[in-house]
This record gives C-alpha cells, sequence and structure tokens, in this order.
C-alpha cells in the first residue's frame, strides 16, 4: 500500500526538492499544493492550489485526500516583511498550522514542520534541540509560537529545525546567499556581507531528505536540520567566491548593525546534529560538496 503524502508550498526551493526526490517513488502518492498555478510543472504528483491561510481550504483538502503524512513547507520567512506586517505573518506561520492540527486530528495524519533557528537569540550557540528559546524577531515568535501549538496538541509531529537553506529552483525564481552572492561578484558587484553573525548554511536536498526520514521513521519530536559547516555569513561569501574562483576583492566587511535592518537577528546560531543523525539517520554534505551540487545544477538550466 501506498502511502500518501500532502505536501505545502510545492512551488517553493524546500518543497520542489521534496518532489524531485518523492513523485517518482511508487511507495508514496504525492499532493502538491501551493497558491495558484503548479510551478514545477511535472509529472508523478498531483496538485491542488491552497491557501493554507484559509481554514475550511485546508479542511477540505485534508479530509479529500486524508493523507498519512503532511509536509508543511508553506511559512512566510523574509523576516523583514514578518516586522512589517505582523498580521500576515501570524497568519502564514501560526494559523495555518493550527489549521492543520485540527485536520490532522480529524483524518490522523503525522505532520512535519519546518521552523527556524530564528527562534533563539544567538546568545549562546551552536544550540541543541533541548536549549531554551528567546527569539528576538516576530518571525522567529511566530516560529516559536507554531512549535509550542504542536507540543500542545495531540497530533503526531516532527519539527525540524533548519538554518539559511540554499538551492536552486526549477525556474530561477528564488534567491538565496549562494545565487545572490555568485551572481553579484560574477556581475563584478561590490557587496557588503555582515562579519559578526554566524550560521550552518543548509543545502535544500538534505532538508527535503531530513523531511523524508522524519516521515519514513514516522519521527516524533524535535530536531536540528541544518547544514555541518558552521561559519560566519562573511565566510560563507568567502567560500562562495573561492568556488567559483570570484573576487574577493569585491567583498566589504560589515557589522550587522551596519544594515539597519529592520527585524533584529541573532548572532550565533549554528546547530548542534547529534540527535538527527543518531535517530533519523541524517547525513548532510559539506558546504563545498553542496555548491557543487548546485553548480551541475546551475549548468543543466537551459540558457535563452
Amino acid at each position: 500500500m501506498s502511502k500518501k503524502v500532502l505536501i505545502t508550498g510545492s512551488n517553493g526551493l524546500l518543497g520542489q526538492k521534496l518532489l524531485d526526490k518523492l513523485r517518482n517513488n511508487s511507495l508514496y502518492e504525492i499532493i502538491a499544493t501551493a497558491k495558484g498555478e503548479d510551478r514545477y510543472l511535472e509529472s508523478g504528483y498531483v496538485y491542488e492550489s491552497l491557501d493554507v491561510t484559509n481554514r475550511s481550504e485546508v479542511l477540505n483538502i485534508m479530509n479529500q485526500y486524508r493523507p498519512d503524512h503532511v509536509i508543511h513547507t508553506a511559512a512566510m520567512t523574509n523576516v523583514d516583511a514578518c516586522e512589517s506586517d505582523k498580521e500576515l505573518c501570524k497568519l502564514l506561520n501560526v494559523d495555518a498550522v493550527a489549521y492543520f492540527i485540527e485536520a490532522c486530528n480529524t483524518v490522523g495524519s503525522h505532520f512535519i514542520h519546518l521552523s527556524t533557528d530564528f527562534i533563539f537569540d544567538g546568545a549562546d550557540g551552536p544550540y541543541d534541540e533541548e536549549a531554551l528559546p528567546n527569539p528576538l524577531s516576530y518571525y522567529g515568535q511566530t516560529k516559536l509560537d507554531s512549535e509550542e501549538l504542536l507540543k500542545q496538541s495531540t497530533v503526531d509531529y516532527a519539527i525540524l529545525r533548519t538554518i539559511i537553506v540554499y538551492g536552486v529552483v526549477k525556474d530561477m525564481s528564488r534567491s538565496n546567499i549562494v545565487l545572490w552572492a555568485k551572481g553579484a561578484l560574477e556581475a563584478k558587484k561590490a557587496i557588503n556581507v555582515v562579519n559578526d553573525q554566524f550560521r550552518n548554511p543548509t543545502l535544500a536536498e538534505d532538508l527535503a531528505e531530513a523531511c523524508i526520514l522524519a516521515m519514513e521513521k514516522r519521527a516524533q519530536g524535535v530536531f536540528n536540520a541544518s547544514g555541518k559547516d558552521f561559519m560566519s555569513i562573511l565566510e560563507i561569501v568567502e567560500r562562495i567566491a573561492d568556488f567559483w574562483k570570484l573576487d574577493k576583492s569585491l567583498i566589504t566587511p560589515i557589522s550587522a548593525e551596519g544594515l539597519n535592518q529592520p527585524a533584529k537577528r541573532p548572532v550565533k546560531t549554528g546547530f548542534i546534529l547529534d540527535k538527527s543523525t543518531r535517530e533519523l539517520g541524517y547525513k548532510p554534505h559539506s558546504f563545498e560538496e553542496g555548491l557543487a551540487i548546485v553548480d551541475k545544477q546551475l549548468k543543466a538550466i537551459p540558457s535563452n
């Protein structure tokens, strides 16, 4: 018997990587959902337009398909936009999760939820799964609120926390730190890069694999699912420059204060991956291995 898997946010970076891995697997029947039209446009899955902030749409889709697993990747992740539009941020990041909890209780679905290092204040990273959260931004607060909803529910859930996800979507409609830095440096543009924030950048394929491992094991609880290499944002960009042999003299280190961003960022997050390695079998690529995968994918995109 194949298992039914409903993916939210299937047009996004993680959603597309999940479709790459699952759509031709006979063990699974995939229902891909996102707001509006399908942008992935392949075979091997059913597509349904779904606004996750609409309770009746969520309940109807869940009752129609009755999935064994839901992988919930849809979210508002632009940290500054969340600060300026708190109402929409709450709808997408908290209320939507409440609707899925309600539906999962009815249907009996296992719920895999994506969370973030931004639930922490960055005073004491890298963090394990037991560390105490203290978000500095409204985005971080909503992701923590959604985690709490799950922990207080009777739903079978796995929370996967991640950090700076990078990779290539099919239509190149989404950017991320790797594509931004590579593109700017190739165009010989000078860029300012923060030198006093530290993270584990995460290859989208690795995060998709973590979701699938959590699904296959019907995992319960909280798991860290980031890249394994811990470094400053500046070092991330310098290693991108080194990989593609680009001019590092275009990179100017600045402090986070110099950026004047609306939302406050944690200084030093990073994750300890021991639990995910042990319980899920999670094995992320090194950063350079991840860049090689991105490079191969970019080369495979037909030039117009």
